[in-house]
């Protein structure tokens, strides 16, 4: 059962909501730990100070910010504290704005807001008043020391919070170079227009799977059952080649008419690492059978 990370209310004008905030995602990721290759021990990380060589223990390490090479100003953890932003325990709704004004560009984490104890009513009144006007509210709230920009908008039966970052951490284009001046012909962008159509589809997050982490996981399981893993050499990617743009498109609306675009673009990724275990891997594969077995 997912436990809140953090309780308080959400409001807007005058009307306050009790409510309790989950995380809402479960990103996958497949971690490996350091260890030594001859005996398969972890390593250990030490906090080593770089003038003379000696480890460091907590008590004595402080906070520094680099104002020039070379050159640190410190702060102790009270002047940071003095500085923290008050924990309100609410979001505070500031704005109601339409979704599509938001870039995605600017949303970092999703969370859930569910109602506390006896806030159900008010709680499905401000989920189906933000549905009925289609709206989405701008608010700032405080979770542990960070105060947050979020956006809150129904998703299903709840409301959902996105982190969002503020303006002057998005980067301007104004730094990019290379960017296009020039417009593209009426004719090219005419096909492109008919690619993109023949490539419509409705969106369904299960239709995309992480190829990598499914063929790693599963790289991981033979190993630990003992088999051996003969490698094989990477295929190099292609690198882009500069084509010939009209003959690029005509190729492609003719694959796309004949279902072939979309196959290649969905056939699975093929290829794996293969190489003989050490010693001390076929000695856990043995010991994880033994545990199967009992």
């Amino acid at each position: 059962m997912a436990r809140p990370i953090w309780s308080g209310s959400i409001s807007f004008g005058l009307v306050s909501v009790p409510v309790k905030l989950f995380s809402a995602t479960s990103p996958k990721e497949v971690r490996f730990h350091m260890l030594h290759d001859k005996d398969g021990a972890r390593i250990q990380q030490k906090r080593v100070c770089s003038a003379d060589g000696k480890e460091v223990p907590w008590e004595h390490i402080v906070k520094g910010f680099e104002i020039s090479k070379g050159r640190y100003v410190t702060v102790t953890r009270e002047e940071l504290e003095s500085f923290n932003p008050r924990a309100t325990k609410a979001i505070e709704i500031e704005d109601f704005v339409d979704l599509e004004q938001i870039d995605p560009i600017y949303y970092e984490t999703t969370y859930y807001l569910v109602p506390d104890k006896g806030a159900s009513k008010p709680y499905a009144l401000l989920v189906e008043a933000m549905r009925k006007t289609g709206k989405v509210g701008v608010a700032r709230f405080v979770l542990r020391t960070k105060q947050y920009l979020c956006a809150v908008r129904p998703l299903g039966k709840a409301l959902a919070v996105s982190t969002m970052l503020y303006a002057d951490e998005v980067v301007s284009q104004d730094e990019l170079d290379g960017l296009p001046d020039s417009k593209p012909g009426e004719r090219e962008l005419k096909m492109a227009e008919q690619l993109i159509g023949s490539l419509e589809a409705d969106f369904d997050v299960k239709k995309y799977k992480d190829d990598y982490r499914e063929q790693v996981l599963a790289l991981l399981e033979r190993k630990a059952e003992g088999e051996e893993i003969v490698a094989a050499e990477p295929a190099e990617a292609p690198r882009g080649k500069v084509v010939n743009l009209m003959d690029a498109l005509q190729k492609s609306l003719a694959a796309a008419k004949k279902g072939e675009l979309r196959e290649a673009q969905e056939a699975p990724a093929r290829g794996e690492v293969r190489h003989k275990p050490h010693a001390h891997h076929r000695a856990a594969a043995r010991t994880a059978r033994k545990r199967k077995s009992k």
